[in-house]
């Protein structure tokens, strides 16, 4: 007998000691999958973490390992390594890092089943109607509790279940059920008793009065060369393709029934891609030349180099020639991409040049899809990887290098559900756990990376030229308030940009519109008792989708049908404020009715395609106007776009968070680099009531070092990243004064320790109350150096530990949020 400490996918603490039969234990099974009973009736796939040295534990009974899974571990050590690192550094659940790094198809899990006890009467009479109904399927075979559920039509079906327990009638078990399914094809082929020349001819002839039949095999035969390469036939040819020559499906039937041709099941590959055409990459210019030599010079005495590379300077290309350098030497290299950026377009440039070398790792994938890919990489199949954030926990053997492009984006930090990580950071420790090598790139690096590398901590290279000397656009501005007193806004356009947008068309160009929000409106008002209608559950105001006649809340997901009367003093006199992506396509669209216009924002891209075809159809040019979010803003690269306009941008600066200016800065600078990226000089509307803001002026003239020296000597001076780490404590329950008590007690005992200097008193967030528990935060700031970081983490959980040991409080919910953005 052996004791093994096993990972659990449970957001619970530690690991957790099972006992594994000697008959049972691999050669090598740290990170090998095993199956274990949890509680009463619950069964996990678990990961072993270790195997235990010395006797048994005497404080409690070890429970035994159902199975083991694997016969090779599915996680390697360095993965293992870097979990725990995760864990510790994110204050995370173990058990919440391993579920967010395998794919759910990889986890068996278990599911209640019902079954009539054997030899049992059963009192019909005793029975109510859905009793009745329940014993009855049950009687023919066992039922899940989804089963239950159909049956019954009940959501939950559990009062009936427990009655007829009790009646002594049922029993109640866990099955364990594999969730991952490999992709099978149908194939067809001829039966080898025909495939020489001499057998054909005679088939030919057998088949003349059945032209149907004959037209199946000379479909066949025009798509596998049978008699010039028999070997063909063994591989045969998908159904599917067959059936798309325009053949009789019930003729091939007919054909497979009679053994002249055979049908068969055989496991694909979900990524291939065999009929692809490959092409070389493009040369770097000259100065791509000498910045990739400046990149490779800087990894001789840095781990990690930030590329500053403006909007349009082909960093793409630099990329791949790094790539194509790696992987010559049987190295790997992982190449990050935030969610949003991971379009059809780069995969494609990938694809052009890679072939099918590489693998894809992102959300829009199904379950099996990224089981699939895991596997993949897990076997060394990939050379490379193109992934967003959850891409870091894939199984490498050779990495040499991470490519982490706009590196500043936040969709690279996790925020629900845990472990809030930072993909950026913790694939700098991954790096080095691989002893491999970080490039960081983006026009707008985060303000923390351009101080890593201002201080010698990073290397640095900056790419201040577009591609082929095409010029950066010309950024103007439109005076909200003076279109305002002169009456020259349409809607919420003003003029100036109207006009630009009329002239880009009449030229046969495209335009980008940004705005970032979604829906019609942000509320509706009604003018007479001045009521904004709310989400029941969350302290925001619904917001208006007119598309779907609803109000939405964007936090919750709670809707209601749009009233035209106010709730509250039944007016017809409602108004809606601020202005959406919905507002702003139907306004154009009634202007220029003549014009394809389209959105490209949450609403309109969550089917899996449905970016793809937005993508290809603006690309294409069908679609000659595309506003959206900030989903438009980059990864994107379309030659004949030479307007951008930006709508809101005062909202975006004046927002009340300390990053707020950065990300204004970020966002609109790389929105506007999405104009006149070829052939001739771009131009970029930015609509605001104040166009003399500093932030603005330093945006038009691309004066990114200046901007970014002022607000480090803000940081500094108000105790921020990058001179300060924070932690957010977030103290949550539906009793908003339980909240607020537990939130106070909790400052309490930390501040003893810490001190007021790092401790702020507790405060509602802008959005106080989210699925109707009330939320309070207290945020930890703690100095960069000289402190001991490991230390103080520890402190906060048992402090934590400790409020939620007294009745009062044992039900808040409290997590932190290490790095917040």
């Amino acid at each position: 007998m052996h004791y093994i400490e096993v990972i659990l996918p449970l957001p619970l603490p530690g690991v957790f000691t099972y006992v594994l039969k000697a008959s049972e234990l691999k050669e090598n099974p740290v990170g090998s999958r095993v199956i274990v009973p949890f509680g009463k009736r619950k069964i996990y796939t678990g990961i072993i973490a270790k195997v235990l040295d010395g006797p048994a534990p005497s404080q409690y009974t070890v429970r035994e390992v159902l199975e083991v899974l694997d016969d090779e571990p599915i996680i390697t050590g360095k993965q293992l390594e870097f979990i725990t690192w995760i864990s510790k550094y994110y204050m995370s659940a173990i058990g919440d890092v391993y579920n967010s790094a395998i794919p759910t198809n990889l986890k068996l899990s278990s599911e209640s089943y019902v079954a009539i006890l054997p030899d049992v009467e059963i009192e019909y009479g005793d029975l109510d109607d859905h009793e009745y109904n329940v014993i009855q399927f049950l009687e023919k075979n066992e039922l899940s509790s989804d089963e239950i559920r159909q049956i019954t039509g009940l959501k939950n079906p559990y009062r009936i279940l427990k009655s007829l327990r009790d009646k002594g009638y049922i029993n109640l078990f866990e099955k364990v059920r594999d969730k991952y399914v490999s992709k099978k094809e149908t194939r067809v082929r001829l039966s080898s008793d025909f495939n020489t020349e001499e057998a054909l001819d005679n088939l030919t002839q057998i088949l003349e009065k059945h032209q149907k039949q004959l037209d199946v095999i000379i479909a066949y035969l025009k798509k596998v060369d049978v008699l010039h390469d028999p070997s063909l036939n063994d591989r045969g040819i998908s159904r599917k393709d067959l059936l798309s020559a325009g053949v009789s499906k019930s003729s091939l039937q007919t054909l497979i029934r009679n053994d002249i041709m055979e049908s068969w099941d055989q496991v694909v590959d979900r990524f291939s891609f065999d009929d692809l055409e490959i092409r070389e990459s493009p040369d770097l210019s000259d100065l791509q030349k000498l910045k990739r030599e400046e990149i490779e010079k800087a990894f001789h005495d840095k781990q990690v180099v930030l590329l500053k590379g403006i909007t349009g300077s082909g960093k793409t290309e630099i990329y791949m020639d790094l790539i194509r350098d790696r992987i010559s030497k049987q190295e790997q290299v992982l190449y990050l991409l935030p969610e949003i950026a991971l379009t059809t377009q780069i995969i494609k440039r990938f694809r052009r040049v890679f072939g099918d070398r590489f693998g894809i790792y992102h959300s829009r994938f199904s379950d099996n899809e990224r089981a699939e890919t895991y596997q993949n990489c897990l076997k060394g199949k990939y050379d490379f990887i193109i992934g967003v954030r959850s891409a870091i926990y894939l199984p490498f053997h050779h990495l040499s290098m991470i490519i982490i492009d706009e590196e500043h984006e936040t969709s690279y930090k996790q925020y629900d559900p845990a472990p809030r990580y930072h993909a950026r950071d913790a694939a700098i420790y991954l790096a080095h756990l691989h002893n491999a090598k970080v490039l960081l790139a983006s026009a707008t690096p985060s303000l923390e990376s351009y101080h890593n590398a201002r201080e010698g901590k990073y290397g640095y290279v900056e790419l201040n030229e577009r591609f082929e000397a095409q010029p950066l656009p010309e950024i103007a501005f439109a005076d909200l308030v003076r279109a305002r007193q002169q009456k020259k806004l349409k809607g919420s356009t003003s003029a100036v940009l109207l006009e630009a947008i009329e002239s880009s068309l009449v030229h046969g160009k495209q335009v980008i519109l940004f705005q970032n929000r979604r829906g019609y409106a942000p509320f509706i008002q009604c003018n007479n008792c001045q009521h904004i209608p709310k989400c029941p559950n969350c302290s925001v105001s619904l917001t208006y989708h007119i598309y779907q006649n609803q109000l939405i809340c964007h936090y919750c997901g709670f809707k209601q049908y749009y009233d035209p009367n106010c709730q509250s003093c039944n007016s017809d006199k409602l108004r809606t404020v601020g202005v959406g992506t919905e507002k702003i396509e139907e306004e154009l669209g009634l202007l220029m009715p003549d014009v394809r216009i389209k959105r490209m924002d949450l609403d309109t891209t969550r089917s899996k395609y449905a970016y793809q075809q937005i993508i290809d159809d603006f690309e294409s040019g069908e679609i000659r106007i595309l506003i959206g979010t900030q989903m438009i803003t980059k990864g994107l690269d379309f030659e004949h776009v030479n307007l951008v306009g930006v709508y809101d941008a005062d909202r975006m600066i004046h927002f009340p968070d300390f990053r707020s200016h950065e990300r204004a800065f970020q966002m609109i600078t790389q929105v506007s680099g999405r104009s006149g990226r070829k052939y001739e000089r771009g131009k970029v509307i930015i609509q605001t009531s104040d166009p003399d803001q500093t932030l603005l002026k330093h945006i038009r003239e691309g004066h990114l070092d200046l901007f970014y020296e002022q607000e480090l000597k803000e940081r500094a001076n108000f105790r921020y990243p990058p001179f300060y780490r924070l932690i957010r404590i977030v103290v949550r329950h539906r009793d908003k004064q339980t909240a607020l008590q537990g939130a106070n007690q909790l400052y309490i005992l930390i501040k003893k320790d810490l001190g007021d200097h790092r401790t702020l008193n507790p405060v509602e967030p802008v959005v106080s109350k989210i699925r109707n528990f009330y939320i309070y935060e207290i945020l930890i700031k703690i100095e960069k150096h000289q402190v001991n970081l490991s230390a103080i983490k520890e402190f906060l959980q048992a402090c934590r530990d400790t409020l939620l040991a007294l009745p009062t409080f044992k039900s808040l919910l409290i997590h932190f949020d290490v790095d917040p953005l």
